[in-house]
């Protein structure tokens, strides 16, 4: 075998390769045009592998080789031109007649001497020999890789985004570097040049079925750099045999005679091709880590930033810096974060840098994205969604790209903590306008991994914070209720005092006579006795609150006893007059007076029809607030009615704010309200209440509400038959 048809050899198998996992896959024009490419070039060079091994006998075997090989050649162009228009979505008006000059080209190669008019013998074997359209059709050949390149300048400048913008500039690079392949042309004019354009062939579509099959392109300057390493490493590995055998052949022939006259240069091959591959890899991590310094330096920043974090307590704090560490190292345009919020089960927009005006603040938790992250929890480009979007008629990929446009997102990153989605980073465009990595995209993915963690740990400490705040104020709160018995019993006796002293000198003043007295001491008189009446009037009511807040704050025992529910309700009302203006609203009792007794502890039951009368007061004031309603006024009506044979159904309803559909399944959890002030409650009311009706006294609460109409409580409490 001629050594000299080895790279044709090596390279047509390569070009075959390509075209197999290229068109597997990705089943698209661009990908088909550019396969069918390959498929001419591996033609022409299995055609010229065998014309290089043949020899003075065989000569129309190689003369028809030769022709055949330039039917492969033909295709390149053709193919060259429909790739391009497909790969910038341009409607060409020409292809057809390109198509059409190229088969007339073939048609005049095989079956007339006007393309290839014999063959020249050169060091490496037959070559084809220009025929009288040749020149034409290299000027056929050159205009079309003219027009692409053309073509792909235009588009350049048209590209609306930055990442459009350097695909093509990787594509005008690598069909560039591609074109040199023309210098296989030289020998067709008797110039004795081995047409090592095959290499340029081979280096030019590995590297865009690379990109095509990856759908994301490499940065520019590393492929650039990638590509002349492997030239230059090949050119060395193939070129140092070959001008052996021209300036070594008679010498190594005569030595070791006709047939092992091949051994040393073998030899030498076997160990170029042996340590090419160490050069390749040698040179080309030299190269990209001075390519990379820049991009290794900010991902060694972020995986430290990323173990630190955990370490910060303060949520906001936490949010706010990672947007300003991943903006300022990475050197982007913008980035934000996003939270999942349980109360409004939105993705919420909680820390951004450099936003625009027009960044949404949050996203639905069921919109196409996030339904998306569930299933495919990895990092989202918009380039390549953007792709999919025009290549697959699903909706869904247009819906996602719409809202990473409405994210002003480049990229995307989940945080997830297990299988659970806390919020996602968005990151903006590089300022150096190249492409996210696959380094870049794991630092990325680990940085959210972490900050999921520091984020769950915040979270949970402002939490923690806060319950025990909760916890610390209803201790006080019952504090305050087991000091009321000694606090009532010393009010009381205070009471009980001054009530004496006022009755002893009402006694007093009662026993003259000031019917003698002259006019203005009979009208001090009278209004000392008024005073003295006001005051034991105002004892009396003292003594009373006193009662009521020992009602209300004494445990009692959970002894249940026949309860009627007017007794419950008069009982609530004399302890929540004191509490809210009861003037102010209408209390309406809609039930009759022969409703079923029900079987209950008084005190807790005051607490339950007291905490819920309570909350329908703030809620009724919060719309009166908020709206301004002519004519509004609170109403609180109360129902009962048998329920189930064995239950009363008490049904309290009332006209205020009501609640969120997004807050009613949190309703009844402990230290959630939907107050406005955190001064306003704890949040244990409703969770008390759902403990007492349903635990101590086996009955079922429920409630319906509309937002800004009201809301309506229903409890069922045991009834005695």
């Amino acid at each position: 075998m001629n050594i000299y048809s080895l790279p044709q050899l090596i390279t047509a198998i390569i070009l075959l390769v390509l075209v197999f996992f290229l068109y597997r896959s990705r089943k698209t024009e661009e990908s088909l045009s550019f396969a069918l490419m390959c498929v001419g070039g591996a033609i022409w060079l299995f055609s010229f592998f065998i014309m290089f091994n043949l020899d003075d006998s065989h000569y129309t075997l190689a003369l028809f080789c030769g022709r055949f090989g330039y039917l492969g050649v033909t295709f390149i162009p053709v193919m060259y031109y429909w790739f391009v228009i497909s790969f910038l979505k341009i409607k060409s008006k020409i292809l057809p007649f390109v198509i059409i000059l190229g088969i007339i080209f073939i048609l005049f190669d095989m079956f007339t001497p006007f393309v290839v008019r014999g063959l020249y013998k050169f060091f490496w074997g037959y070559y084809p020999q220009r025929g009288i359209l040749h020149p034409y059709y290299l000027f056929y050949t050159i205009s079309l890789f003219a027009i692409c390149l053309r073509h792909l300048y235009i588009g350049y400048f048209k590209s609306s985004t930055s990442t459009e913008k350097l695909k093509i500039k990787y594509v005008f690079w690598a069909f560039l570097l591609g074109n040199f392949g023309a210098i296989d042309f030289i020998p067709n004019y008797n110039f004795e040049f081995y047409p090592f354009g095959c290499v340029n062939i081979t280096i030019f579509s590995s590297i865009i079925a690379y990109s095509i099959i990856k759908y994301r392109l490499m940065d520019i300057n590393i492929a650039i750099t990638r590509t002349g390493i492997l030239f230059v490493v090949s050119a060395i590995v193939l070129g140092i045999p070959f001008f052996l055998v021209k300036w070594f052949y008679r010498l190594f022939s005569d030595a070791l005679g006709p047939v092992f006259w091949s051994l040393p240069l073998l030899g030498i091959v076997a160990f170029l091709a042996s340590v090419g591959p160490f050069i390749y890899i040698y040179l080309n991590r030299k190269a990209e880590r001075a390519l990379l310094r820049e991009q290794r330096r900010y991902q060694d920043i972020l995986k430290h930033a990323a173990i630190g974090m955990t370490r910060i307590r303060d949520l906001h704090k936490l949010v706010n810096l990672i947007v300003h560490i991943v903006t300022k190292t990475v050197k982007i345009s913008h980035s934000a974060i996003y939270l999942f919020d349980q109360k409004s089960e939105q993705f919420l927009l909680e820390a951004g840098r450099n936003v625009r005006g027009n960044q949404i603040t949050s996203i639905n938790k069921n919109s196409t994205l996030m339904l998306w992250f569930k299933e495919h929890p990895v990092p989202f480009i918009y380039e390549e969604v953007q792709r999919r979007a025009q290549e697959n008629p699903n909706l869904v990929y247009r819906e996602i790209e719409e809202q990473m446009r409405e994210l002003n997102a480049a990229v995307i990153i989940p945080s997830l903590l297990e299988t659970k989605i806390l919020g996602f980073l968005v990151l903006g465009e590089k300022r150096s306008k190249r492409t996210y990595s696959d380094s870049d995209l794991e630092v990325f993915y680990v940085l959210a991994s972490q900050a999921a963690l520091a984020i769950e740990n915040a979270r949970f400490i402002l939490e923690a914070r806060f319950i025990q705040e909760q916890i610390a104020h209803t201790e006080k709160m019952a504090t305050i209720g087991t000091m009321a018995d000694g606090l009532s019993h010393q009010i009381n006796n205070r009471f009980h005092a001054l009530s004496l002293i006022t009755e002893d000198t009402v006694d007093t003043m009662k026993r003259f006579d000031i019917s003698a007295y002259a006019a203005p001491l009979q009208d001090v008189f009278s209004k000392i006795s008024y005073a003295l009446g006001r005051i034991q009037a105002n004892v009396q009511q003292g003594g009373d609150v006193v009662e009521g807040m020992l009602k209300y704050t004494r445990k009692g025992g959970h002894e249940r006893e026949p309860l009627s529910l007017e007794r419950v309700l008069d009982g609530t009302l004399d302890m929540l007059r004191y509490k809210i203006k009861l003037e102010a609203i209408d209390i309406v009792r809609e039930f009759s007076q022969d409703i079923p007794t029900i079987k209950g502890n008084l005190v807790q039951l005051q607490e339950v029809f007291f905490n819920l009368m309570d909350n329908a007061y703030d809620s009724m004031m919060e719309r009166k607030a908020a709206f301004q309603e002519e004519g509004y006024r609170g109403k609180i009506i109360i129902k009962a009615e048998e329920f189930d044979l064995d239950f009363l159904r008490i049904t309290i309803e009332d006209n205020g704010m009501g609640v969120k559909k997004e807050d009613q399944k949190k309703i009844f959890t402990p230290f959630f309200t939907t107050k406005i002030s955190s001064h306003k409650g704890t949040g244990l009311g409703l969770y008390v209440i759902r403990r007492i009706i349903v635990d101590m006294h086996e009955g079922g609460v429920g409630f319906e509400s509309e937002y800004k109409r009201g809301t309506r409580f229903l409890i069922d409490l045991p009834i005695i038959k």
